[in-house]
């Protein structure tokens, strides 16, 4: 069958990609959109939009009846979930199907197995991927927590067998500790995914993650791209991504990338996922496989030259990807998701209008993006506005150029993370390649304490002079390099240079 029109099941700049690729393939686009997102990007570059009504998740992009009635009504043959809302979704994906449309994305069978940690585990040891030490089953309750972890030894995680983004997960140093973290990590789960199974795995010390980027087709053709560094991250949320990794040579990348091939061909994949490791001392474990397009699937497209969205199209259509076998990375790229947070406030959310917008250009330069000048950022859905991408022939240009893209960006009106990102890739650990899953969160104390010691100024004359370094450093941000606007540590270097001045 051939796709003549799509409907993106999704918003923001998911949706303005996808639709990229299908200009580019000459297929029709669909857009949905709530009422918050009404005059939204996604919806200008369609070439249909319809309303959803509502501005919260559950009163638009979840109401998966009525996306599918949407869907047949503008004449669409398929639907793409994007990434999030109803993306790892079986029922949707059957009902879907159901509805007589194709849905570009994997069975709802492949992704029962691989959206429960222990099932996919048990998929994983069966087909002989290496995994994490870990449960076989879930664990009833914080008691056999405790005793699974006394045999195992600490530290270790207590993970929540449904769902992602980094909750109903916890690791724990301590027998001491297990009932109140279980408790804890259950009820998080249970809210967030109407799962409160959890499981226990042995800690990985200073672990890096590390993915590797498959496709498959229905005719049982896996091949893989290679691997994507993941590791600068926070509370399990990536902020900076690299292809390929500074750690990877080519005998583990292939070693990685037959196992991710193993994974996927034991539950009959189809489409594009991700399968994750967890890699430390030159081994690695599996983590999880993600069922989905990946946030940072841009970087293996730049390494690979290969357009991923496009080839999730052409397999629903039933084209095969044994042609795209045996390619090898060439250059670098460096991924830095630009969210609407303010990473002086704990990583809160920021609001409001975008006032003011400058986008960087020059060689090796690519954005994703949904946001425009005057757009108003809500509260209703995730904080990433934008992906920035910089290419280079190798890993030091792609870096220098990603600092140059982070000075010309500016965006007015909500802080962003651009500063904290800037930050990371000018410290020696980045640089060096030298870094773990541990790293942002130890950098961002380390600068902390750097800038007002290892315990909070009582002196009301000490916090002025820092308060007041904070708002000169802002102004003399305005009038030089715009676009590090809403750095997380900006006020550091200021409260350095106060410090000193006053002769601490």
């Amino acid at each position: 069958m051939t796709i003549k029109k799509i409907l993106i099941a999704n918003r923001g700049e998911i949706a303005v990609r996808i639709q990229r690729s299908c200009r580019d393939l000459g297929i029709e686009t669909v857009a949905i959109y709530s009422e918050a997102d009404r005059n939204a990007l996604h919806v200008r570059y369609a070439n249909q939009a319809y309303p959803l009504g509502g501005n919260t998740p559950a009163e638009s992009y979840l109401r998966s009846d009525l996306i599918i009635q949407i869907a047949k009504q503008s004449g669409a043959d398929a639907i793409h979930p994007g990434f999030g809302f109803l993306s790892e979704n079986g029922q949707f994906a059957d009902d879907v199907k159901a509805a007589g449309l194709l849905f570009i994305g994997p069975t709802a069978a492949a992704m029962a197995i691989m959206g429960d940690k222990l099932a996919s585990r048990a998929a994983m040891i069966e087909a002989g991927v290496p995994v994490v030490p870990g449960s076989i089953d879930a664990v009833v309750d914080a008691d056999e927590a405790r005793s699974q972890a006394d045999e195992m030894g600490y530290p270790v995680m207590l993970k929540a067998s449904a769902g992602g983004g980094g909750k109903g997960i916890r690791v724990v140093h301590t027998a001491g500790e297990v009932e109140a973290a279980f408790n804890t990590a259950s009820g998080e789960a249970q809210s967030a995914f109407g799962d409160g199974r959890m499981y226990v795995e042995k800690f990985v010390v200073k672990p890096r993650h590390i993915e590797i980027q498959v496709l498959a087709d229905r005719h049982g053709n896996v091949v893989h791209f290679g691997e994507r560094e993941c590791s600068i991250q926070r509370r399990h949320q990536k902020l900076i991504e690299e292809a390929p990794s500074p750690v990877i040579d080519e005998a583990s990348r292939e070693a990685m990338g037959k196992a991710a091939v193993e994974a996927a061909t034991a539950v009959n994949y189809e489409s594009a996922g991700t399968v994750e490791f967890l890699w430390s001392e030159g081994k690695f474990y599996f983590l999880e496989m993600n069922t989905r397009i990946q946030v940072e699937h841009g970087i293996t497209e730049e390494v690979y030259s290969v357009d991923l969205i496009a080839e999730m199209i052409k397999i629903a259509q039933g084209d095969k990807v044994d042609h795209l076998s045996g390619r090898h990375p060439r250059g670098h790229a460096i991924e830095v998701r630009l969210n609407a947070e303010d990473p002086e406030n704990n990583f809160m959310p920021s609001l409001g209008v975008i006032d003011n917008l400058r986008w960087p250009g020059g060689p090796g330069v690519r954005i994703d993006s949904g946001i425009y000048p005057l757009m108003e950022v809500t509260p209703y859905y995730d904080s990433m506005l934008a992906k920035l991408i910089a290419y280079g022939c190798d890993r030091e240009q792609a870096r220098r150029r990603m600092l140059r893209m982070l000075q010309e960006l500016h965006v007015g009106g909500v802080k962003t993370s651009a500063g904290i990102a800037l930050n990371v890739l000018q410290s020696a650990e980045f640089i060096e390649g030298d870094y773990d899953t541990g790293f942002l969160e130890r950098y961002m104390e380390e600068e902390r304490h750097h800038a007002i010691g290892d315990e909070a100024p009582d002196d009301l004359e000490e916090i002025a002079a820092i308060v007041a370094a904070m708002h000169r450093q802002r102004a003399g941000k305005r009038r030089t390099v715009s676009s590090t606007t809403n750095s997380a540590n900006s006020w550091v270097t200021a409260a350095r240079r106060e410090q000193h001045t006053r002769g601490h």
